[in-house]
Formats: structure tokens, sequence, C-alpha cells
């Protein structure tokens, strides 16, 4: 047996939550506040008072259909309580778009709408968001090439047939959100080598394209701040001058950006894509003023450097290696805030042995407290279920199942319960402005890399 399917999750700095969370704590992202069905306060932690494990529901829209994805836990399916239905996205054969909207009066799925091709590429995974005026978006960073949008012909459906149309040259890893007034973002990084063809292969800095007119017509960072990116580096002695951003998550609440990203690159010695991970980073971005601020609030102006990363915005030092031939930190951190408005991250690393180690980074106020707070799991999403309180959605390599964890002030860890899932799942994402029983989303695992082989099933989970 490998010795990655025996890897247990060992829970660290457990203790017990008080009961009574407080409700209306829902995804990040427009509409705002969990629509949860018979609770007009909001998404709880049900049981959480007795001491009772919450019972999720799972539904399987469709089966042996997806392939494998490199998607970020960010916009992959959102509810529309006008139409009182959740449209979900996902990546099929080919890493083609594929669209499917679940109708909350009725019970019933559609059945799936293939939006764009993926180019057989697993880095051309969808990313959906709806406007202000009701239309979907969707958007797939065509790897290295062009940002592409679909939208929907009419607003509040998938039916009909989808305009596309490029709007940002060399980019990957879209990640768009919409803020309390409607206004459109959608990060990305660009491969400044497809843009100029001198630089390095590890330059890849973050920009962002912005619509304040519901998607029809953008506007890019470079245009709008006079900077040829907005977060991003080009000089290191080190060569890590390209940002892998795990996470985005907004704050309607205070009109906020959250990332958490990390460094990669060849290392000191070469110019190679991705050889190495270094570091944790977090930065709040304002929508508004476009400019970035630290966890302490410093105004850091509208672009972040590589001073700005290493000076006023890194969380965690790490190593330069790669244990067990992994990248760590891993690609996927994940980032939210507490109810003083303070941030906190999940990530995980990885050992000589190739196990996982789950790390919690907080913001005291006045420094970045970090510590170990399980190993085995790989952190997939979370959601706010109380003021200081989230719930965290893992999974075990090689393993079926997810496995959700409660995240107190960022620091104390327990075991929550697990969702029972027949096969292994690779992405989970939670829905913007979620109505149970479609809570997450989760895409199954497929058993090939190549995206020509597309066998994973597509579940949703919910309370």
């Amino acid at each position: 047996m490998d010795r990655r399917d025996v890897l247990r999750a060992a829970v660290v700095a457990g203790g017990a939550l008080g009961g009574g969370l407080v409700g209306g704590f829902a995804s990040a992202g427009p509409p705002t506040g969990a629509d949860v069905a018979g609770d007009p306060a909001g998404a709880r932690v049900p049981g959480s008072a007795a001491g009772l494990a919450p019972a999720f529901t799972v539904m399987t829209p469709e089966t042996r259909v997806a392939a494998r994805t490199d998607r970020r836990p960010v916009a992959g399916a959102v509810h529309d309580p006008v139409a009182r239905a959740t449209f979900v996205s996902w990546g099929g054969v080919n890493e083609d778009s594929y669209v499917q909207a679940y109708d909350h009066a009725t019970g019933t799925w559609s059945a799936r709408k293939k939006v764009l091709d993926g180019g057989g590429d697993s880095h051309n995974y969808p990313t959906l968001v709806q406007a202000a005026d009701g239309h979907l978006l969707l958007f797939v960073g065509v790897h290295n090439q062009q940002l592409v949008l679909a939208r929907s012909p009419q607003p509040h459906t998938v039916t009909g047939t989808w305009t596309v149309a490029n709007i940002a040259p060399a980019a990957s890893y879209p990640m768009p959100l919409r803020t309390t007034n409607g206004t459109l973002f959608v990060f990305y990084r660009e491969t400044s080598q497809e843009v100029d063809p001198t630089a390095p292969t590890d330059t890849r800095p973050m920009l962002y394209v912005r619509s304040t007119d519901n998607g029809l017509t953008w506007r890019s960072s470079k245009d709008l701040t006079g900077h040829p990116y907005a977060i991003g580096s080009t000089t290191r002695a080190d060569h890590l001058n390209e940002e892998y951003v795990g996470q985005l998550r907004y704050d309607p609440a205070r009109n906020r950006v959250h990332l958490v990203w990390t460094k990669a690159g060849g290392g000191p010695t070469q110019n190679v894509h991705d050889y190495y991970h270094k570091d944790l980073h977090h930065a709040t971005f304002d929508p508004a003023s476009l400019r970035f601020r630290n966890a302490a609030g410093r105004d850091l102006g509208t672009q972040l450097t590589d001073t700005d990363q290493d000076g006023s915005c890194r969380v965690a030092t790490t190593a330069l290696v790669r244990p067990a031939g992994f990248k760590s930190p891993d690609y996927i951190q994940l980032t939210g805030w507490l109810d003083n408005g303070r941030p906190f991250l999940v990530w995980f690393t990885y050992d000589d042995a190739g196990l996982e180690h789950t790390m919690a980074s907080v913001w005291t106020g006045s420094a970045w407290s970090t510590r170990e707070v399980a190993t085995g799991l790989r952190t997939r999403e979370m959601e706010r279920v109380g003021p200081d309180t989230w719930r965290v959605y893992a999974t075990r390599l090689g393993q079926p199942d997810i496995h959700t964890f409660l995240l107190k002030a960022g620091r104390t860890w327990t075991a929550e319960t697990t969702i029972a899932i027949p096969r292994e799942v690779q992405r989970i994402d939670l829905v913007a402005g979620f109505r149970d029983p479609v809570r997450v989303l989760a895409t199954g695992n497929s058993s090939a890399r190549e995206v020509s082989v597309a066998d994973g099933d597509i579940y949703t989970a919910g309370l």
C-alpha cells in the first residue's frame, strides 16, 4: 500500500467550543448573508449547543464527468435568490466549461450545459459570478493566453447561447468577485513572457481587470493605476518572481478583499517556472480606492512590490526546499477574518515524508502568530459560521469523504464531522450566498492527470 494512503489526521490543540454561535454568517461575495431555508437568522452550526455533529446532505448532479482541475477555491458557484436557483460550474473532459442549475423550488438539477472549450489544459477551469443585472459571467484563464469571459444571454438562467469575449492577455488563474455596489473585479496572473519575450519564464505577477457596467466593458489595473502589475516582482536574486494566490475572499461588511499567496520560481541558480514555493503573504485590497494594506492597516499604495511583500505582507518564512518532491507551501491557501476584522489564514506544507502539516496563522494586532493544528489533511475551503468561528473543509489524499473542522479565533482547532462522499474529492468551493442544501460544490478526483480522461463525480453538500 502507498504510504500516503495510510496518513491520518492528527488533531492538535483541540478544545470544546462554546454553544450558541451567532447566525447570519455566510460565504464571501454578493448576495451577502446565508439564505438558509427555514432559518431566517442565517447560517448556524446545527447541534453546536448540544454537542451534536451537523448532518450534511449530499447530492450528485453528475457522475464520471469531471477532469483533473487546477481551480482555486474562488467563485465556483453562486446562489440566485431571484431565480431561487443555485448555479454551479465545473471542468469536464478536456477541461471544457460546464454549468448547471439547481431549482430550490422543485429540488431538481438541470442538464449540464457546455459553455466553453477547455483546450485540453487543466488550468483552463471555469469560475462563475453573477452581475448585479442578473447575468451570469463565466471566466476562464486560457493558460498563459487570454482571460475569456462568457456571458449568459438572459439574466437568472444558464439557458441559451452565451456570448464570448477576450478581456485580458497572457492570463491564468482567474479570481472574480462582485462588490456590494455591483463593481466587478477579476484578479489573474500574467505570464510576462507572453507580453515581453525577454522576460524570464518565472516572472508572473498578479493583475486585475475592473468593470462598472455588469461586465460589458473592462479596464485593466495597468490602465487604472499606471503600474505594470498589482502584485509582483521582477528582479529577485532567487528568481521567485511568480505569485501563486491561493485564495481571495471578499468581506462585504468592510468592502475589503483578503488575498493570500506564496512566491514561486526557479531559485537562485535557474529561471524555471514553478520549481520552488516559498513563504506566505497576506494583504487586503480596497475596491473603492484600489489600494492595498497589510494586516496592521498600513497603506501600501496601488501596487505591492517585492519590498512591500517581504517587508510588510509576509506572514511566515518557509525553507527553499521541495520536500518529497512537493511544492511547499501548497498552491491552495485559505483566508478569512475575525469579528474584529483581523485576518487569519489556513495553509499547509509538506515534510520530507510527504506528510501534510496544516498551519493556522492569525494577526494578533501587532504580529502574525502561526501554529500547526493538524497533519495528514489537505485543506480545501472554509466558511464563516460564527463571529470568530469558521468551518474548514478538508480531504485526505487517496481517500473518499470530506472532513470538517471548526477553527475558533484562528487558533483553536476541533474536529466536527465527516461528510460521506463515495469517491475522492479534488476541489471544494463554497457557494456564494449559498442556500441549503447546496452549500458547497465538490469536484471529484479524476483517475488521470491528463484532462482527456474525465471520470470524476460532481457533488454538492449542505445542511
